[in-house]
């Protein structure tokens, strides 16, 4: 995978939620492999392949095994991307995942952007079931590496579990 390092995953700082009834947190969602699509509205790359991807996997993996979180994280043209247009985007666009709002940080930099040290744009992290970041990409990713990624999590988990 693409992280060099093995860590625990920072929680989400998040200020807001959509498409869930109750406020999400990664330590709840330890034993499924998380999928968090770090997006803006006005992101041309989030609006044609990372949402659409993310998407997807949360329409072909079991909810139980695989979760997926959006993260509208703004750290520019603030004025245009309101909760209140974020719904209208996320309804438009058919996002049906959970997707958090990025807590405002001291600076222009959202906290859980902040948090892991995202570059951009989209950002894809990879979270195991032990709520580590075992991936992070910034850019596109293509289908095949993220397939594959989730399913190497899942078959670890299942011979760690089998053992």
């Amino acid at each position: 995978m693409n992280s060099t390092t093995v860590k625990q995953a920072p929680e989400l700082s998040v200020s807001q939620w959509f498409n869930t009834k109750n406020d999400l947190s990664l330590a709840n969602l330890r034993s499924r492999v998380v999928l968090i699509e770090a997006f803006q509205m006005l992101c041309p790359g989030c609006v044609t392949h990372a949402l659409p991807q993310a998407q997807s996997v949360h329409d072909m993996f079991p909810h139980d095994k695989v979760t997926v979180l959006g993260l509208h994280t703004v750290f520019e043209h603030h004025a245009a991307m309101t909760p209140v247009s974020l719904e209208a985007f996320l309804h438009e666009y058919r996002i049906t995942f959970p997707v958090a709002v990025d807590e405002p940080g001291e600076s222009t930099m959202p906290r859980t952007m902040a948090a892991y040290a995202m570059q951009g744009t989209p950002t894809l992290l990879i979270i195991d079931q032990q709520g580590r970041l075992r991936a992070q990409y910034f850019g596109q990713v293509p289908d095949l590496r993220l397939g594959f990624d989730i399913a190497m999590l899942l078959a670890e988990h299942a011979a760690s579990a089998s053992d």
